[in-house]
């Protein structure tokens, strides 16, 4: 069980950290915060906090999701039509 909720964590700090190049105050600051968040859940045993805390990771992905997701749509709306609409 142990072993298998490493691997999740693992694998969402991964995530996070790739999804972090793009963001908008810069990859540095995002990857000091990350690494902060995990270090300071880092003696955490129990299995059920592990996964609210896997979950919550999981929410913020999406949120940087959505977030790079406006940031394009912003830029093309901006190119393509006047703002005069």
């Amino acid at each position: 069980m142990a072993s298998s909720l490493r691997g999740e964590v693992l694998n969402l700090y991964k995530n996070l950290l790739y999804l972090g190049r793009e963001y908008p105050k810069g990859a540095d600051y995002f990857r000091s915060r990350l690494k902060a968040a995990f270090l300071k859940n880092k003696d955490v045993k129990d299995p059920e906090k592990i996964k609210q805390l896997i979950a919550r990771g999981e929410f913020v992905i999406k949120e940087l999701e959505a977030l790079y997701f406006l940031r394009k749509y912003r830029a093309m709306k901006q190119r393509y039509y006047d703002d005069k609409e």
